[in-house]
């Protein structure tokens, strides 16, 4: 016997064959009968308890879900007399039916016995997907090559193979994966027009039709936004991933979501478009945005076993001379370091770089080395895919200090390339994957600088995971400068040491010793591995080797190495460490840790 189900249609309606027959109707069955209306299930009962199920060859999860959602297994009268069992097998036999054809059981046996009674039920053979034909109508059915390519990449997207078992949820799930499959992309106004599933209970196989009809295929039209107050319509295309006459995608709309998202210009950003196939030709973006508040007064404290204890005061305003200038400031007073700074971002130009200039003064005191820096820069920065490129410019003038006297003053005008590659599969908190970035740079003596020089830097990490929960995590570092080192600032040169280089040692104690000071070499090299270990989702420990030097030349280079462990937090700014390593040159345990809150 077969017979159709067509789109989400009730399996029971359909299934009413397969129910045991039951004996002729007497007139105390009918008395039952009106039993069972007055014993309706919106009607409070008392409490029976439950029928047991016995045990069977149902899986366990099929079973739970009976458990859950065969209402009549919560008995409404006592199980005293054979029309108490009788009434009660009726229902269950209407419930558990329904419920078990939505597993793919189209032939249940249920039977009521054993003293004291519980539900029996033999569940017959599971139907399976004998066969899937998927059919398209509108422009995705034209007969040229890349429309019949799209149609073999929809079918082989179906997730309900051939000799799958059917589930009623597997099934709408799996209508609504090819669904989006077809409208992701061109053919925003798709729609499933038909969906049968004809079940052959004897068989135990369930054939699946399926008709899709995709509509004309779409092209972006013009940008249309409301929302906007303190800014203009042209501030929101400069985020745009998409272009007017691109044909549709869903995913250039996300992405144009999460850019407006991720600016500073906006709370809250939906984008839509009309799927009225009459507007398939230039399909208006509409864009509804809440601005954010333009200017925010921010602090913060912090305290971190590089630089000790932090303080900070920030103000921001995103539309600065009313024209979407987003202008930053901030004091940042720490133990070992304060920092004054001053930027102006302007929004993103046609071609995606974003402009900014700035200036900067910093004091520091580490190592016993002490700097006063002051210095401007301006800086293009553009992300294509996974690459973030930024080309710099600065200048900037150094006065060194050791043992209390000025030594020397340095200046410098640089430019800089940096290039980063990433490639994981969480930004925030990677798992698997890696991220590289390589820098090159220099300067041109009597051309604002003291000295000619060329800086090269690179830096790699690979997230390698481990089982279901940890990972190993590997860390490389490699830095090269050319030039005289003593007319250099040490914004060009390398130290190292601390966290995020060489555990075990304090921040930037790996240098060139200069009097009492350790100063900056010209040679790089840091090595690290690190194993994870989460034992809860928020929760985990860590162990580590570092290794890594800062020298003047590559002659003098010699590892210093460092080795510990750790305490692992996925906080809700990210993860923390909390680190005890031992510093093998210096013999010293020593503790590394950063925290940082902002309100």
């Amino acid at each position: 016997m077969r017979w159709p189900l067509a789109g989400f249609f009730c399996l029971s309606v359909c299934l009413s064959p397969v129910v045991a027959a039951e004996p002729a109707i007497d007139d105390a069955a009918v008395a039952d009968d009106r039993l069972d209306i007055v014993l309706d299930d919106s009607l409070p009962v008392a409490d029976f308890g439950r029928l047991p199920l016995r045990p069977n060859a149902l899986p366990d999860a099929v079973n739970d879900m009976l458990e859950r959602h065969a209402r009549a297994l919560v008995l409404r009268e006592a199980l005293t007399d054979e029309r108490a069992q009788r009434r009660l097998l009726r229902r269950l036999r209407r419930e558990v039916t329904e419920l078990l054809s939505t597993e793919g059981y189209f032939t249940p046996t249920v039977e009521i016995d054993g003293d004291p009674p519980a539900l029996a039920i033999e569940p017959g053979p599971r139907a399976v997907i004998g066969r899937v034909d998927i059919e398209f109508e509108g422009a995705v059915a034209e007969a040229d090559a890349e429309r019949a390519e799209r149609r073999d990449e929809l079918r082989r997207s179906w997730r309900l193979a051939v000799g799958q078992p059917f589930r009623q949820s597997d099934w709408s799930s799996a209508k609504q994966n090819l669904l989006d499959a077809l409208t992701s992309n061109d053919y925003a106004a798709g729609a499933l027009i038909d969906s049968q599933a004809e079940v052959d209970a004897a068989a135990a196989r369930v054939d699946l039709r399926l008709r899709l009809d995709s509509g004309p295929a779409f092209r972006f039209g013009d940008i249309e936004a409301t929302g906007l107050a303190l800014h203009d319509l042209d501030l929101v295309r400069r985020y745009s991933t998409v272009r007017a006459g691109d044909p549709y995608s869903t995913d250039a709309l996300l992405a144009f979501e999460r850019a407006l998202l991720s600016s500073p210009y906006f709370g809250s950003a939906q984008i839509s478009v009309d799927r009225d196939p009459a507007a398939a030709a230039a399909t208006p973006v509409r864009v509804a945005v809440a601005e954010a508040s333009s200017r925010r007064l921010s602090f913060g404290a912090g305290l971190s076993s590089n630089t000790g204890y932090r303080a900070e005061v920030g103000w921001s305003d995103n539309n600065l001379f009313k024209r979407s200038w987003l202008f930053n400031t901030a004091v940042r007073l720490e133990q070992l370091r304060q920092i004054a700074f001053a930027d102006v971002l302007l929004p993103p130009a046609a071609d995606g770089y974003r402009d900014s200039f700035g200036a900067l003064a910093e004091n520091a005191d580490i190592q016993d080395l002490v700097t006063k820096r002051v210095g401007i820069g301006a800086v293009r920065a553009r992300i294509r895919g996974n690459i973030e490129i930024r080309h710099s410019i600065s200048l900037q003038r150094e006065q060194r200090e050791i043992d209390g006297f000025v030594t020397s003053t340095q200046k410098s005008l640089a430019l800089n390339t940096s290039w980063t590659w990433r490639e994981v599969d969480d930004p925030f908190d990677p798992r698997s994957g890696w991220v590289l970035n390589a820098q090159v740079g220099g300067g041109v003596e009597g051309l604002l600088s003291d000295t000619n020089f060329l800086r090269t830097y690179m830096k790699a990490q690979w997230f390698i995971p481990v089982g279901e929960r940890d990972q190993i995590i590997l860390r490389g570092e490699a830095g090269l400068t050319s030039g005289k080192a003593d007319a250099l600032p040490q914004d060009f040169l390398f130290r190292a040491g601390g966290s995020n280089s060489v555990r075990g040692y304090d921040y930037l104690k790996l240098g060139v010793r200069e009097g009492n000071a350790i100063v900056g070499g010209r040679v790089l090299g840091v090595l690290s591995a690190e194993y994870v270990h989460w034992w809860s989702h928020q929760w985990g420990s860590a162990v580590f080797v570092d290794a890594g030097d800062a020298t003047d030349s590559r002659k003098d280079f010699e590892f210093a190495y460092g080795a510990g462990a750790g305490v692992r937090w996925r906080s809700p700014a990210g993860p923390i460490a909390f680190d005890i390593a031992y510093g093998e040159r210096e013999q010293t345990w020593r503790p590394h840790f950063s925290l940082a809150i902002a309100f």
